[in-house]
């Protein structure tokens, strides 16, 4: 008896994890087709290859962006 109780407990608790699941997908549908703006999207994958950066326009970018904020 305890064994089947046991069971059917993990079973709904599987039905309820596939549920939860199934609405995240559903959120996340929902919000991409409000958000969309009908953009190409535009990837910078690969954009700065062969490139060479070094520390000192890593340092001056971090200077450029935090400046304000005292970081």
């Amino acid at each position: 008896m305890k064994q089947t109780a046991l069971k059917s407990n993990a079973d709904i608790l599987n039905k309820i994890e596939t549920i939860e699941k199934e609405v995240m997908k559903l959120k996340l549908s929902v919000l991409t087709k409000l958000t969309s703006s009908g953009k190409k999207i535009l990837k910078l994958k690969g954009i700065l290859k062969g490139s060479d950066i070094s520390d000192k326009d890593i340092t001056s970018a971090k200077k450029s962006l935090y400046s304000k904020t005292g970081i």
